[in-house]
Parts: C-alpha cells; sequence; structure tokens
C-alpha cells in the first residue's frame, strides 16, 4: 500500500526533505501498523526537519515523534484493528521512522489507548510537549509541592511545553509566573493562567550562587543559565523541574542551593517513561488541562504545512502547539 509521508534523506550535498510516496514494504519492524490520523510539530522535529541538531541517527527517516491513529493491523495482544491509540517518543523521529507520514509501524509497547473523552487532534495538540509539561507538574506534586508554598515559574513560556505547563499550574491554584523573549505575547500567557510576565532577559545572565528567593516551583525547558537562575532564585525546600535544553546543554551553576537551601533538581524524560507513567499523565491531562485553553494554544496544519511549521518553530515564529492534520 502506498501512502505520502516526509522523509529526511542525507547526500553528498548534505540534508534534504520531502514530502513523497512511500510503500508500505518499507515500514520498519513493529508488531502494531497504524493509520495516522493526526500527528504534531515538537522541538525535536523541528531540529530534525532543519538539520540543526543531530537528532535523526539513520537515513531516510521520517520525521515526527508523536502520532495519533487508528490500528489497521496488530499482532500484539493488547491491541486490535480499529483501536484509537496515542504514540509519544521511544525513538520514533530519530531510530524509528516517525509519523509525519499517513501511516507508521511501530512496537505496541510504544502505545497507550486514545482515552475516553480525548479527541486525536486534542491528544496531538498535547502531544510530547505537553504530556512532558504533565510529567513535570507529576513530579513537582511528588516532591511535596503546593500553590501555597509560593509562586511557580515557568520558563520558554510560548513555547509548546512552557504554554502546557503554564495552564496546568494555573488551574491547579498556582501563582505562575511565565518568563519569555516575546513581551508581546504578554495577553497570549495571561490568557492561559499567567498572573506575571517575567523577561527572559532577567534569567540569561551568569548565575550568581544564590540569588533572592522568588519562587518556590519551577518548570525549566531551556537549560544553560537560564536553569542555573532559577534553581538560585528557588525558595527553600522547593524543586525545578528539567525536561528541555533549547538554551543549551551546559547548566554554569554550584552546589550552593542545593546543600544551603535545600532545593531540588528533578530531571524529567518523557522518550523512555514507562507505560504506567504515560496512562497516569494522560488520565490526569484528560481530568485537568482545559480544552478551552488547548485551542488557544493550538495551529492546524495539513501534512503538506509540516516541513514549513518546523521550520517556523525553530525560527521562533509559533507560539504553543501545532497540530498536524493528517486525514
Amino acid at each position: 500500500m502506498a501512502f505520502r509521508a516526509w522523509v529526511i534523506e542525507k547526500g553528498e550535498g548534505g540534508q534534504s526533505v520531502g514530502l513523497r510516496q512511500m510503500d508500505e514494504a518499507e515500514l520498519m519492524e513493529g508488531d502494531v501498523t497504524l493509520r495516522v490520523t493526526h500527528s504534531t510539530v515538537n522541538f525535536k522535529d523541528g531540529l530534525a526537519v532543519t538539520g540543526k541538531a543531530p537528532v535523526v541517527r539513520r537515513f531516510p527517516m521520517v520525521p515526527g515523534i508523536d502520532a495519533a491513529g487508528i490500528v489497521d493491523a496488530s499482532s500484539h495482544p493488547d491491541f486490535k484493528p480499529g483501536d484509537a491509540v496515542i504514540l509519544n517518543g521511544w525513538g520514533t523521529g530519530e531510530t524509528h521512522l516517525g509519523s509525519l507520514a499517513e501511516r507508521a509501524r511501530v512496537k505496541g509497547d510504544w502505545l497507550v489507548p486514545l482515552p475516553e473523552g480525548l479527541e486525536a487532534r486534542h491528544a496531538m495538540a498535547i502531544g510530547t510537549a505537553g504530556y512532558t509539561a504533565m510529567l513535570a507538574v507529576m513530579a513537582l506534586e511528588r516532591h511535596g509541592l503546593t500553590p501555597d508554598r509560593g509562586p511557580a515559574v515557568v520558563t520558554g513560556a510560548t513555547g509548546g511545553v512552557g504554554s502546557v505547563a503554564v495552564s496546568l499550574l494555573a488551574k491547579a491554584g498556582w501563582h505562575v509566573i511565565a518568563t519569555t523573549g516575546r513581551p508581546a505575547e504578554a495577553d497570549y500567557l495571561k490568557g492561559l493562567g499567567a498572573a506575571e510576565i517575567l523577561e527572559r532577559a532577567e534569567l540569561t545572565g551568569p548565575a550568581k550562587p544564590l540569588a533572592k528567593e522568588r519562587w518556590a516551583a519551577g518548570i525549566d525547558s531551556v537549560g544553560s543559565a537560564t536553569l542555573a537562575n532559577l534553581l538560585a532564585m528557588t525558595r527553600y525546600g522547593g524543586a525545578v523541574a528539567a525536561c528541555g535544553l533549547a538554551g543549551g546543554m551546559d547548566l554554569p551553576s554550584s552546589v550552593a542551593p542545593f546543600i544551603l537551601r535545600g532545593v531540588s533538581l528533578l530531571g524529567i524524560d518523557s522518550v523512555m517513561a514507562p507505560k504506567a507513567l504515560r496512562l497516569e499523565a494522560y488520565r490526569r491531562l484528560t481530568q485537568d488541562l482545559d480544552r478551552t485553553a488547548l485551542d488557544r494554544m493550538t495551529t492546524t496544519v495539513p501534512l503538506e504545512g509540516a516541513a514549513d511549521a518546523a521550520r517556523a518553530l525553530m525560527a521562533g515564529e509559533v507560539k504553543g502547539r501545532v497540530v498536524v492534520e493528517i486525514g
């Protein structure tokens, strides 16, 4: 069976990306074949499409780390034809052919059922970015942090992770401080529930070992000096959940926040998270995420527009989430 897919190829002239016909025989090994109805464009997809980082580990590669779709064929005991499912991560779009395509073949162990009450388009509006934000919120809760402890700060707040994190924290009762380098988007962030807007520049300079205590909790998708400054400004006994590295992989900090204020740095991994954690995250997202806010932060493009959306994302021209409607 032939189907359309975005394909990244690498030749002597470098990397190229194009929408082309593939045959189902070209799909990789897996025990579930999906008819993909929706996908999304995440930061990692932007890196893959533009080649700005070595995300893709094999060529040719179909990008797309997220999928919502219908099972077409399955030899996995948990899934049968007709089941609606979600895929996030597991190396798709990096080492395994991804989901910016009309069909995908994956391991059934990577899939979770589409929760009752959640439409496929909303599942992809959430995507890895929103699911990661929920994992971060859950990690802060497991650490014992509650809104009465003080404000929560969210970096990269106009991005996918940040937008969902702002909405989730605000609905849970937190006073949310949203940081952004795009002050013109203040109304957008306040519409999601942010109580304060903080200029990104206040967190990008060299970090002191300790600074004035400002927040009890944080969700950071930037890393580098931004994360170092967050830690230096976190209140005694607080924690920051780190889930991204848009600003760099380094951490120019010191041990001072950890040993003098009891601050914790919570690492968030969404790619290989166990199935039980994924199911709980999606249960919480179905229950806690305001659908109106989700719609407000989401742009929808057809499959043909996915590569342009990825380029726009990397150029800083996208706020919130991008859903790819495949059909």
